[in-house]
């Protein structure tokens, strides 16, 4: 099956390509995308050798990234009986796909494709989307899953007071999540634009890192520190100013992911603070995925608030050049339309 996608190389340059997938096999279903959206931070961490998913996958270009989006299905296997041609679907990626010169592209996880070929019966595979939910706002759902994975593990309680420290994407679901759950929210960030979303996502509090102490800040409003904190920025500089926002007896979240290299930590102030941590992985499957889906579809998370920047498939090269030279500072989400 012809399709396209886009694709990256080894020189970091981002172009649509004609790529050729595999014919749907008896345990597959084929989906007709309609909308991917683009998870900026473990994207570009992928497309700049940060992380890897497989040994194999670091510096296999070329390669096409994307992980989470939304479609139609055009084809059913023959073993395949819970889904049917014209099901409106959410779905994690691709599983095979070759230049048309017979490249082997590494999927990690190659959403950002006109077509999707998976077994949707597997961990990373699909599932229905529900009655009225919106297919652009819930191709966005593998961030609020991973952040309420995370949430869901810590379990801050109602009354109790969390800090988030960074608000991309799953920061703000991690917000979002605890002022459902009734807690007191603290936001944290260094972008005046990511900390007004966290305000609409429900956080209490907002602390911007760029002009203001933030362990001061946030001893202001919590004296002694706070029940849990979420660090969800990724940046291993972050992890001991983190910890210092937790209270005694507290508990640490390690929402975001750090890379592949060993990092380094003040010891003797989490063993100080006898903290609990927790290191959620993933978008906690399907339980978490459902979960934020079916809240969507209610109104109940209104995550259409973090989608910033709505465009179409054919300038997708030239936008995710402009995030890798960090050119445009305005970004919080990015849906790619895979309908016009």
């Amino acid at each position: 099956m012809e399709s396209q996608a886009l694709i990256c190389d080894n020189n970091q340059r981002f172009t649509m390509e004609t790529v050729h997938l595999n014919r749907v096999e008896p345990d597959q279903i084929g989906i007709r995308t309609h909308y991917t959206g683009v998870s900026i931070g473990t994207e570009f961490a992928l497309i700049r050798g940060k992380i890897q998913w497989s040994p194999e996958s670091l510096g296999a270009y070329p390669l096409c990234t994307g992980y989470m989006g939304s479609g139609i299905v055009e084809s059913v296997g023959t073993e395949i009986d819970n889904f049917k041609i014209g099901d409106q679907v959410y779905f994690r990626g691709n599983t095979y796909m070759q230049m048309k010169d017979g490249t082997h592209v590494s999927c990690v996880s190659g959403a950002h494709c006109s077509h999707i070929v998976l077994n949707p019966n597997t961990t990373h595979g699909a599932a229905h989307l529900p009655d009225g939910a919106s297919m652009e706002t819930t191709s966005m759902f593998v961030m609020p899953a991973v952040a309420l994975y995370g949430v869901d593990m810590a379990n801050p309680r109602m009354g109790q007071t969390v800090v988030v420290h960074g608000t991309g994407l799953i920061g703000l679901g991690v917000v979002a999540a605890c002022s459902n759950r009734g807690c007191t929210v603290v936001a944290v960030d260094l972008s005046p634009k990511r900390l007004e979303v966290a305000r609409k996502m429900g956080a209490d509090y907002l602390i911007c890192a760029e002009d203001q102490d933030v362990e001061t800040e946030v001893m202001n409003i919590i004296p002694g520190g706070a029940d849990c904190v979420f660090e969800c920025t990724g940046s291993p500089d972050c992890i001991d100013s983190s910890i210092r926002l937790c209270r005694q007896f507290g508990s640490f979240v390690w929402q975001g992911h750090y890379g592949s290299k060993p990092i380094e930590m003040d010891f003797s102030s989490p063993h100080g603070r006898r903290l609990q941590m927790f290191f959620p992985c993933d978008d906690g499957w399907q339980p978490c995925r459902r979960a934020v889906v079916k809240n969507i579809a209610m109104g109940t998370l209104q995550w259409e608030h973090c989608i910033s920047h709505r465009i179409s498939w054919k300038d997708s090269p030239d936008m995710f050049d402009e995030i890798n030279r960090n050119a445009n500072t305005d970004l919080v989400g990015v849906v790619i339309d895979w309908t016009n």
